[in-house]
């Protein structure tokens, strides 16, 4: 290969790699800088988090504290079994205490958002 053939070589080969190592960052980025997520995770703090959040005086917690028996995270936020359609038929039906919410109160778009918040990891 001439000298001039390796030099192009060399300086693709570099500008694949930087691309490369852009395209692994954007992919390994937080999944909190999603706008989807953000917003899922607005929703949850303001609509679940009074009765899912950690901690004593939360109900939706202390209720599956009880159901599982440290067989499952009791904390929402903590739940990797959770399917995005459990959690909207959860959200849309209620269960046992849980009251169901209207489309006024939580948007389709809006629960898309919380499910894909709490379906995450």
């Amino acid at each position: 290969m001439s000298m001039s053939r390796r030099s192009t070589f060399v300086v693709h080969a570099s500008r694949l790699s930087v691309l490369a190592t852009l395209g692994f960052a954007a992919c390994a980025a937080s999944a909190e800088d999603s706008p989807d997520l953000e917003r899922g995770k607005a929703v949850y703090e303001h609509w679940c988090a009074p009765c899912h959040a950690a901690g004593p005086g939360h109900p939706g917690t202390q209720s599956l504290q009880l159901k599982y028996n440290g067989s499952l995270p009791a904390v929402l936020v903590e739940r990797t079994d959770l399917s995005a359609e459990a959690i909207k038929t959860f959200v849309r039906q209620g269960i046992l205490m849980m009251a169901p919410f209207r489309k006024t109160e939580i948007t389709d778009s809006e629960l898309d958002a919380l499910a894909a918040y709490l379906t995450q990891r």
